[in-house]
Order: structure tokens, then C-alpha cells, then sequence
């Protein structure tokens, strides 16, 4: 039977009080209305999010971590980022006053692991070699025999475990905040992944709906020959798209017979953007005992087609990626592509709300085309971070620039991929002030 420390305890229930303080203030309420207010296209300010950004840069504050066991770790780690982000760069955040308790989701994936070649020549399985300068994929599939390789995932859960964890956060958060079980519903943390005696991977339930399967099919071919393929196999690439969306829809169905399912229409990432917040969902018919997708946000993205024409990408991306989102009650597309000259394949996407509008888009083309149909989730260049000499004035310049062309849609501001701040945890805080003091004058 596993058991927490009093230490561990001691340490979760401090952060958790003033996780709880934090969370009980009435502007959670008021942002998320306004976050749902821009989801069901109605008019609201420009609604402003930080994500992906460089904790291990940050101090000691929120990654001097003092728990010792695994599950307290996690939540450690969880609940001092959440209240670093409301104390420094909040912009439009919205806190739960809750802690979740993930479901332990075992899944044998696809079983296919791309093969990377390190600038020293050396191949290896991309999770097992470093990577220290120029690398490049080597095809593990190359023909139609190898797509045999993807496999469908099989999908169980540990209940066990589960309420074992449960109970365990249960007695630590007691008095405190209220501890939910909660299934797949968004991919904010990275999975905590291990291979049991059976072959099984482990999961939590914070992974899910983050569906890009040119990422995986461009490790697999290799990035040039998957290019290269759009014109002398495409047959061949069809084949090997149509069994990955096959796999991944294999999942997706056991997600939802075996009840796994948890709504997100809260404060929630939906695909690369903001949070979920909408009255559209759950459906009129919801069943709060057995969440369908079409209860859900879903989301698909193409980086690897950011170069390829508009007629390519909907023949080879687009037409196998509606199976995917026509699944879902709202979605969201795109993420690092460049998606302006896209906007009109798009809108073959019934139940599409969100377009990524990364900092390569053509703003004034998208705007055009787009007009208030659709929420245009917008992603300022990072860049601004990691320069040598910070320079605020260019990032209110900058922001204020995509926000004059986007001014009169339904706009919110993601900023997104901080890779460094150089060790300047205040360039963020700044960035984040500036820009909803910015923000709030476009309403």
C-alpha cells in the first residue's frame, strides 16, 4: 500500500492553501465568461494566454520541488506552476479550485519508434541517443509491407490505482480543495510514460486530443522522403495516412466505450491555443455519466505542410484529418503552419471554431477571409525572449500591430514556445502586464 510522508503532505497542503486563495477570487468567473464569450463568437476583448513557457529558467520558486514521491512530485510540480503563472504572468488565466486526480491509462501505442541520426552519425531510437546539432530521421517505413507496423493501440485502465491515488490526494487536500477523478480531456502536462512487465505503457489522463499525425508519419518516413512522396507515391502516402487515422481512431473509440472521456470546456488548452471555456458545450443530450467526443473540443494540426500548397494539403492532410474532427462538437486547427492561404479548405470543417494564426500568417489575407466565422487564435513571434538586450516597447509595438489588423474578430493572443528568457524570468512578467493592459484597449 502506498503511503505519502508527513513531509510530502506538509508541503502539498501549504501550496494548496495558497493555491485555493488564488482560486477563490471572483475575476476566475468573470475571465471565464469572457473566455466563453470569445468561444461562441460573441464580442469581447482580445483574450491573452501564456503556454509553453521555460520553467527551468524560472528559479528556484517553482522548480525547487520537495516532495519525494512520484505522485506528489507530479502535483508539486503542477500546483507551483499554476500559482507562479497567477503571481507573475497572468494575463487572462483562469484558476480551478480543485485538484485532479488523473486516471491511470495503460496503452500500448502504435508500436513504431522513428530512428534518428545524430550529427556524429550515430542512429539510434530518437527517445534513446542524444541530440547535439544537425540530425535527421531514418525511414522505418518504406514501403506498403512496413505499414503493417502501425499497430492499433489497446487501451485499459488501471481502476485500481486510480483509487488508490485518489484516496491518497483525498486525505492530503482534505479541507482544502476538493479532489476530482478525471479522464482524457486535454494534453497540458507531457504523459508520465513507463513500459510495464506486459509490454504496456502508462499514461496519464492529462494526454489525449493532440492529434498531428504528419508529426509521427514525417519520423517514420523521414521528413524529405515524406515530402518527396506527396508527388511520386502518393498512393503509397494515402496508404500510410489512411492506417495511421485508422490507429488513432481505434483509440478514440475505446476512449469513449470504456468511459474515459472528460469534458473541456474549461480552463483547458484546446489544440495550440487558448482555453475552452464555451456554452455550446457539453450537447443538449449530455449524459454527465458517459461523456461522448461529440461533448468535446477536438483539434488536428499539419506543421510539416506549412510549405505545401492549399490543393495538396487538403488532398493529404485535410480529407483524413475530418475523420478525426468530424468526431468532435468544436475544433480547433493548426499550430506552427502558416494557414492564410488555407482559410477557404478549412471552412470544409463543419464544426471548426479556432484557426491558428501562427507569427508566419499573412494577417491581413486571413482577416479577409475569415471575417468573425471563426476565432482567430494568434501567436506573437517568441523571439522577442531571446534577445540579448530586452527591448518591451517592440513587444508592445509588435502586439499592437496584429492587433490593429485583426481588430473587429474574435481574436485571442497565445504566446507560446518560449524556448529562453534568458534567465529573465521578469521579461515574461513584463510581456504578460503589457500585454493585457494592450489587450484591454481593443474591446
Amino acid at each position: 500500500m502506498t503511503t505519502i510522508s508527513k513531509k510530502d503532505k506538509e508541503v502539498l497542503r501549504k501550496l494548496a492553501t495558497e493555491l485555493a486563495e488564488y482560486a477563490s477570487l471572483p475575476i476566475h468567473q468573470q475571465k471565464a465568461d469572457m473566455w466563453k464569450h470569445l468561444n461562441d463568437l460573441e464580442k469581447v476583448k482580445p483574450m491573452i494566454w501564456m503556454n509553453e513557457i521555460p520553467w527551468h529558467e524560472l528559479g528556484p520558486e517553482v522548480n525547487s520541488i520537495e516532495t519525494t514521491s512520484e505522485l506528489c512530485r507530479r502535483q508539486e510540480k503542477r500546483i507551483r506552476q499554476l500559482i507562479y503563472q497567477w503571481k507573475y504572468m497572468p494575463g487572462d488565466m483562469v484558476l480551478e479550485p480543485k485538484i485532479v486526480c488523473p486516471l491511470v491509462i495503460h496503452d500500448t501505442g502504435f508500436d513504431v519508434l522513428p530512428q534518428l541520426k545524430n550529427a556524429e552519425g550515430y542512429t539510434g531510437m530518437a527517445d534513446t541517443i542524444m541530440v547535439d546539432g544537425a540530425s535527421h530521421f531514418d525511414p522505418v517505413i518504406e514501403n506498403e509491407e512496413d505499414i503493417e507496423k502501425i499497430k492499433m493501440p489497446m487501451v485499459e485502465v488501471n481502476w485500481e490505482e486510480t483509487e488508490q491515488n485518489y484516496q491518497l490526494l483525498q486525505d492530503v487536500f482534505s479541507g482544502i480543495l476538493p479532489v476530482e477523478k478525471r479522464g482524457i480531456y486535454d494534453f497540458e502536462l507531457l504523459p508520465l510514460e513507463k513500459k510495464g512487465a506486459n509490454g504496456w505503457k502508462t499514461y496519464s489522463s492529462w494526454f489525449g486530443f493532440w492529434f498531428a499525425p504528419w508529426d509521427d508519419l514525417v519520423q517514420w518516413l523521414g521528413v524529405e522522403q515524406t515530402l518527396f512522396g506527396l508527388t511520386t507515391r502518393p498512393d503509397f502516402i494515402h496508404k500510410v495516412m489512411g492506417r495511421l487515422v485508422d490507429a488513432w481512431l481505434h483509440r478514440l473509440d475505446q476512449y469513449e466505450k470504456l468511459n474515459l472521456l472528460a469534458l473541456n470546456n474549461g480552463p483547458n488548452r484546446i489544440g495550440s491555443g487558448g482555453y475552452g471555456f464555451s456554452n455550446q458545450l457539453p450537447q443538449a443530450d449530455f449524459n454527465q455519466n458517459h461523456i461522448r467526443t461529440i461533448d468535446l473540443w477536438g483539434s488536428c494540426a499539419a506543421q510539416i505542410f506549412a510549405a505545401v500548397s492549399p490543393q495538396m494539403h487538403e488532398e493529404f492532410a485535410l480529407q483524413h484529418e475530418k475523420r478525426w474532427l468530424e468526431r468532435f462538437g468544436l475544433t480547433y486547427y493548426g499550430c506552427c503552419e502558416p494557414l492564410h492561404k488555407k482559410i477557404s479548405i478549412l471552412k470544409q470543417i463543419p464544426n471548426l471554431r479556432k484557426i491558428s494564426m501562427s507569427p508566419w500568417a499573412d494577417l491581413n489575407e486571413a482577416v479577409q477571409k475569415v471575417g468573425n466565422q471563426y476565432v482567430l487564435s494568434l501567436k506573437p513571434s517568441p523571439a522577442i525572449f531571446a534577445v540579448e538586450a530586452w527591448d518591451l516597447d517592440e513587444g508592445r509595438r509588435q502586439l499592437i500591430s496584429i492587433l490593429k489588423k485583426t481588430k473587429g474578430c474574435s481574436v485571442e493572443v497565445i504566446m507560446k514556445d518560449i524556448s529562453t528568457c534568458r534567465n529573465q524570468p521578469q521579461r515574461l512578467w513584463e510581456w504578460a502586464k503589457m500585454a493585457r493592459e494592450v489587450t484591454e484597449e481593443f474591446t
